[in-house]
């Protein structure tokens, strides 16, 4: 590279100094004459740049031998100059030239950098644009024929990473960097050394782990789908029988949210009759058995039954349903289940279909438009909740805990688990099961439902105890066992038992994720 700026720099000087000879020849001969219209050097200046650009004003005119030779090597001149100034004009404008200008003219915009321009891609980008208004969105490579032309102002340019940070030179917020394909982060070239520039990473993957880094953040498309599934449908009151219908990656994300968030009373029975491949699911989470009733349909407690039978030879079950989720991660077999059940067997309960499209009329969800978005993606909304969770559980207990950023990553989830409940929660505390989005005001209401009743013994108690069972799930989950001493190493805790024989303090410790919802009615306002 400095051999090449080398040579252009010499390059540079000896058309410099050819073209100061020329003039220099120009002046001296036009000036000897009495007849010439040249006769300063500032003449033949301009003679010389007007001839050169084509512009030709006439104005000044060699009238001797030697200045008509110099005028003609100008003459020759300015059509190479002009092709190649329209050449230069027209690679600035075709290559990576204005593109980068235009990025250095908007550097205190918020920067979102895709490293492909796919359907996912563009998908989160328009999201985000309608989010942020202060967005510039940014895709690392060119737009094909086969693309649409995005409704939102974007730029294309093939440029890494490393290369679009330079340009924004640390001004404004950090930009955020897109892998948006299938674990990406480990095969494309444009990931590496990400982790040691000033973004922030967000990694489509299909392994468990959430964090790889301290900029690198995972997530999972499945999981994106399970969330947005139980947000915008959550489990009812009413609700006893659930049929899953497959259990590949979507099925299984589906049930682990169901497993982890689904608690609306102490009292509840849910079945899910899970049809599928099993799998090593059970193999995975050996634990399930000492919460679930596995494979026999309880009256006490949550139950869970897989099938390695057809859904279709279940008559029985898919009637008594009051929820059927098909969630096979084949779509159209998925469009085919929906179409049979509805055509040939008496289903009452409602049937809920994955698609990555929007489905009128029909009861649908996982649609790329729900599912690639900036509160899915970024979470920064349940992140926030799930770290100001952690504080009110720090100030509330009486021995040393670990602040947010010194958590591992199981336990920053347990957190985020604990955010991801606040739904349910207010749906409980209101006694409204038409909610489905966290508003301010409804939260508000269900706070203030909260403290008018915590001091009722019977009512704290029930509160205690039903965010006991879920942070149960949760450690059972990942396969968490009773300990009389704390052992991380060992997955062993001393609270993992029944509620009644948690001791005050621990029981007092279960108030933190209801006293979250007076902070977060005021972050939403």
């Amino acid at each position: 590279m400095k051999v090449r700026k080398n040579i252009y720099l010499h390059l540079i000087v000896f058309i410099g100094l050819v073209y100061l000879i020329l003039l220099t020849i120009l002046y001296c001969s036009e000036s000897a004459s009495s007849d010439a219209m040249i006769q300063t050097f500032g003449d033949a200046l301009w003679y010389s740049l007007v001839t050169l650009t084509t512009v030709g004003y006439g104005d000044l005119l060699p009238v001797t031998p030697l200045g008509h030779a110099v005028g003609m090597i100008f003459l020759l001149l300015s059509a190479g100059i002009m092709v190649t100034l329209f050449g230069a004009v027209l690679s600035f404008v075709t290559s990576e030239g204005l593109p980068l200008l235009l990025l250095s003219l908007q550097r205190y915009k918020n920067w979102y950098y895709f490293a492909d321009c796919g359907v996912e891609s563009n998908t989160l980008a328009a999201n985000i644009y309608k989010e942020d208004a202060n967005a510039l969105i940014i895709f690392g490579e060119k737009r094909n024929g086969q693309n649409e032309i995005p409704d939102y102002p974007c730029i294309y340019v093939n440029a890494s990473p490393d290369k679009i940070v330079k340009k924004k030179k640390e001004k404004g917020a950090k930009c955020k960097v897109f892998l948006m394909k299938e674990n990406d982060i480990g095969v494309n070239s444009r990931a590496v050394n990400l982790h040691e520039l000033p973004v922030e990473v967000y990694a489509r993957t299909t392994n468990g782990r959430d964090k790889l880094s301290g900029n690198i953040n995972f997530f999972h498309s499945y999981e994106c789908c399970a969330r947005q599934y139980w947000r915008s449908k959550p489990l009812c009151m009413h609700e006893n029988v659930i049929v899953l219908i497959g259990f590949g990656n979507y099925g299984q994300s589906i049930l682990e949210r169901a497993i982890l968030n689904n608690i609306v009373s102490v009292e509840q029975h849910v079945a899910y009759h899970i049809f599928g491949n099993v799998g090593d699911f059970l193999a995975i989470h050996y634990r399930l058995g000492e919460l679930f009733s596995l494979n026999e349909e309880s009256q006490v407690r949550d139950s869970l039954l897989f099938y390695d039978r057809s859904w279709a030879e279940s008559h029985t079950i898919l009637e008594r349903a009051d929820r059927i989720i098909i969630c096979v991660d084949d779509e159209q077999e998925g469009w085919s289940i929906f179409w049979t059940l509805n055509k040939y067997y008496r289903v009452s309960g409602r049937i809920d279909l994955r698609s990555s499209r929007r489905a009128p009329g029909i009861s649908y969800f996982g649609a790329n438009e729900d599912i690639y978005t900036s509160q899915q993606i970024i979470r920064t909304d349940l992140n926030k909740a799930a770290v100001t969770i952690n504080e009110i559980f720090r100030k509330s207990v009486s021995y040393p805990t670990l602040r947010w950023d010194e958590l591992d990553d199981l336990h920053q989830q347990s957190k985020i688990a604990a955010a991801d409940h606040l739904l349910m929660k207010t749906r409980i505390l209101l006694h409204d099961e038409t909610i489905t989005v966290l508003t301010s005001s409804a939260v508000k209401k269900a706070y203030d439902k909260y403290r008018k009743t915590k001091y009722q013994e019977t009512v704290r108690e029930m509160y205690r105890k039903l965010d006991h069972i879920r942070w149960l799930r949760f450690y059972i989950f990942y396969n968490w066992s009773y300990g009389a001493v704390r052992d991380d190493e060992a997955r062993q805790h001393p609270m993992l038992c029944p509620y009644e024989e948690l001791t005050p303090e621990q029981r007092h410790e279960r108030d933190a994720a209801w006293e979250l919802m007076g902070n977060l009615s005021l972050e939403l306002e």
